[in-house]
């Protein structure tokens, strides 16, 4: 079994496109990684939200995620992938392939038309797709502003680690800190998913970060962390408070994922990611 130690801030990386967004620009991963690396980032998520992987077919997963896999590889960045989000023969693919490319870990969403109802049902559909990359770190993929699957995380978590052998944590992309604080024990990767409460979730105790602004503006979460990290509240609630204003800033622009990636371009022109594909906002 892979082991998984991470801490620290990943970023769900845009996926790059070319040509009218026809076919996936694999030459711009490379340097897209010395940037990351270069802004103190050392992780990415791969074919999440961000990286519109339900937006792509099977295959353009399969290719993105190798070429990620090469330059993290060069490079030294922890690659996660997420294989969710397609019909179930494709997830069950997407994970024979990622332990095949050996990913430090998956991340998985739900089934996202015949929707889990329970914990169990949710875990047995899991169990079912890690099954196939068994010695590869597995994660659940918790967005319920997307899969409109609320379920109730800390009591998922443990009946997940009792029943699935590789399962290490979820991302957790929910306002309800309440709820994600319950989730942090010992031997648990609770990565944060919500940009806009670092500061608090920092506080609670969370020690990993899976959050779009990483790509964009990453000093803007170190120094949050920073700062909290040295006891620097009031610095830290202002810094948060500037960042929830560019984030507010970037959306005036369209949907989340466009807005960023818009964003993202126009920070770093050098990278050539394209825009978005439908049917989000172009």
């Amino acid at each position: 079994m892979k082991s998984f130690s991470f801490t620290g801030l990943m970023a769900p990386v845009f996926t790059p496109y070319t040509n009218n967004n026809e076919k996936v620009n694999i030459n711009a991963i490379e340097p897209y990684v010395e940037l990351l690396k270069a802004n103190h980032v050392n992780g990415v998520l791969v074919n999440g939200t961000t990286g519109e992987g339900m937006l792509m077919t099977t295959e353009e997963r399969m290719l993105v995620t190798e070429a990620w896999q090469r330059s993290c590889k060069k490079h030294g960045i922890t690659i996660m992938v997420q294989i969710g989000g397609a019909a179930y023969p494709d997830v069950v693919q997407l994970a024979q392939h990622a332990s095949k490319m050996d990913v430090d870990a998956v991340l998985c969403l739900p089934e996202l038309y015949f929707k889990p109802k329970s914990c169990e049902q949710l875990v047995t559909y899991l169990k079912g797709v890690a099954m196939h990359c068994p010695t590869t770190p597995f994660f659940y993929y918790h967005i319920p502003m997307f899969t409109d699957v609320n379920l109730h995380m800390p009591t998922f978590l443990d009946r997940a680690e009792k029943e699935i052998a590789n399962f290490r944590g979820i991302k957790y992309t929910s306002g309800d800190l309440e709820q994600g604080s319950s989730c942090l024990k010992e031997g648990r990767t609770i990565f944060l998913g919500a940009d806009t409460i670092l500061c608090g979730a920092v506080a609670a105790g969370f020690d990993s970060f899976i959050m779009t602004t990483i790509n964009i503006c990453p000093e803007a979460a170190l120094e949050i962390i920073a700062a909290m990290d040295r006891g620097a509240v009031a610095d830290a609630r202002e810094k948060q408070r500037l960042l929830n204003a560019r984030i507010a800033e970037i959306l005036a622009h369209g949907d989340w994922v466009s807005a960023m990636k818009k964003a993202f371009r126009e920070r770093f022109p050098s990278i050539e990611v394209g825009t978005t594909r439908p049917p989000l906002n172009m």
